[in-house]
């Protein structure tokens, strides 16, 4: 039994080198097709405790076209070059950055336009879900259910900067003193 080998166990793996595996797909972060008439960009950065980028981790969001339908047409993962899936996914790079080409998503009954968003990073021994709401009406802003139970501080983790360029910038924090809100599920 000298030569027999022990083998030790590893420990779980939320995210990591075989992470990508299964995940990826061309073009997986163009909802929209990129410059097409109404598309506009949703970049940011995910950031762990101390302030540090991730640079291994992924986003997924999920937002209604512009006049407040949700896509319900099946094959979300397939990009034709034209139509408007809703749904999409990146990966962050070495800085931590993320970026979707979409569309604004419209109002869907009357509440405040969001694109529902999850976060997969490591340590993490579940994703987190969130919310990134758009920054143009205030008024439904002010009357969403979700952001009136926040504090100020709380609500601007929620909503996204428009840039002078049209496109939208929210950063994720998943702790630390600019915490992002979470949503329990």
């Amino acid at each position: 039994m000298a030569n027999e080998k022990t083998m030790q166990p590893t420990g779980g793996q939320t995210i990591g080198p075989f992470f990508r595996f299964g995940l990826e797909y061309d073009r997986m972060n163009e909802i929209a097709f990129p410059h097409s008439a109404g598309s506009v960009v949703v970049k940011g950065t995910l950031y762990d405790a101390e302030g540090a980028p991730i640079p291994d981790g992924l986003i997924e969001i999920f937002g209604a076209d512009t006049d407040g339908t949700v896509p319900r047409d099946r094959g979300a993962l397939a990009r034709d070059g034209f139509s408007f899936t809703g749904f999409g996914r990146c990966m962050t790079n070495d800085s931590g950055e993320f970026h979707f080409w979409t569309r604004n998503p419209g109002a869907i009954d009357g509440r405040a336009p969001f694109f529902a968003a999850i976060v997969f990073a490591r340590g993490l021994p579940d994703k987190l879900h969130t919310r990134i709401y758009l920054p143009d009406d205030e008024k439904l802003l002010a009357e969403d259910t979700l952001l009136s139970s926040l504090s100020v501080a709380e609500r601007t983790t929620l909503v996204a900067e428009r840039t002078t360029d049209g496109s939208l910038r929210h950063d994720i924090h998943l702790q630390g003193e600019k915490e992002t809100v979470f949503l329990r599920y």
